[in-house]
């Protein structure tokens, strides 16, 4: 079973991850790390997954992010995401080099792959999964929150959503906790 997480370094909305049990169909997929498709093969590829596997999809929201701080709300995405497979995995797989803490489940055995969504199918199934679900939740948001481009940018950093953010200020979904980092250019706060 794989597990991956999209979201930890946007700006707004909640971080989500995805878990999806490996079965031998998904290498003749063409399944590799969510950021090497386009959307379009992404939404194609989700359907086959989710036709072909079970799987699972964790959120944690901005309220327990901004509580939690984004690493442990990543790894609690992930952990609701195997709880919300409906079974059991014997082994997760978990893109990065963070183990889960297991706060809701009991433990499972757990490898760590850095660069995990672009080296097991399973973990790039869960990437191609998190991502169009949560780009699918940016896009209804970006209804209710007009002005921030959030269709477009999926609540990441860009000089649009940075210029919004100081004409509207921020929305409920901007993370308060978020730094970024001043040498990176994307300060949520600068």
């Amino acid at each position: 079973m794989g597990v991956d997480e999209v979201g930890r370094g946007a700006w707004c909305g909640p971080v989500v991850a995805a878990a999806v049990l490996y079965v031998p169909c998904l290498w003749q997929l063409g399944i590799k790390d969510s950021k090497k498709l386009s959307p379009r093969q992404r939404q194609h590829l989700a359907k086959l997954i989710q036709a072909q596997t079970r799987w699972g999809i964790g959120v944690v929201e901005v309220a327990e992010i901004d509580a939690l701080n984004i690493l442990n709300a990543s790894l609690l995405a992930m952990e609701r995401a195997i709880k919300n497979l409906g079974v059991t995995p014997h082994h997760c797989l978990v893109d990065g080099r963070d183990r889960l803490r297991w706060r809701e489940m009991p433990p499972l055995p757990q490898t760590t792959i850095v660069g995990g969504d672009g080296l097991s199918v399973a973990i790039g199934a869960a990437s191609i999964l998190a991502k169009v679900y949560r780009d699918q939740l940016m896009v209804e948001m970006a209804d209710l929150y007009r002005g921030y481009d959030l269709a477009n940018n999926k609540g990441y950093a860009t000089p649009k959503h940075r210029q919004a953010v100081r004409h509207l200020g921020l929305s409920a979904q901007h993370r308060r906790s978020f730094r970024g980092g001043e040498e990176s250019g994307n300060s949520l706060f600068e």
